[in-house]
């Protein structure tokens, strides 16, 4: 009933209480914090030189370009440009994709086109299941 010699033992456990509390505090600082440093920052970007690809054997890149008028073209192989709907264009690289699955797709746009339009074409491709999508670019010496 009665203790031995009235004295308390000590305590071996850490309180984690104000630890906790301190950690909510810093996540919602975070939290509060991190939408902040997503915004960009106008800069104008270095240009520089890009090499050239090479195609692998038999297997010709499918190019798709987009002139002034944001119209579609796709080449398949070596014919002629045909031109092609937005909307039809994840189809048809995926269906080159499924007989020659390491063909190369490159993007050739108008330097005049807006950023959105090509960007727009690659999520849509990458969402198609595109493993990679390259971009045409001409070379300084011109």
């Amino acid at each position: 009933m009665g203790r031995k010699n009235g004295r308390r033992k000590p305590m071996a456990e850490i309180n984690v209480v104000p630890y906790i509390d301190v950690t909510l505090v810093l996540l919602i600082i975070f939290m509060i914090t991190t939408p902040m440093l997503q915004t960009g920052v106008d800069v104008e970007l270095p240009q520089a030189e890009s090499a050239t690809v090479e195609s692998e054997g038999d297997n010709l890149p499918v190019v798709i370009s987009i002139n002034e008028q944001s119209q579609y073209f796709i080449t398949i192989d070596d014919r002629e440009p045909e031109q092609i709907k937005r909307e039809e264009v994840a189809a048809r690289v995926m269906a080159v994709l499924n007989n020659k699955p390491k063909t190369q797709i490159l993007i050739g746009a108008y330097k005049g086109i807006e950023y959105g339009v090509v960007v727009t074409l690659m999520a849509g491709l990458k969402n198609a299941g595109v493993p990679s999508v390259g971009l045409m670019t001409q070379s300084s010496e011109r």
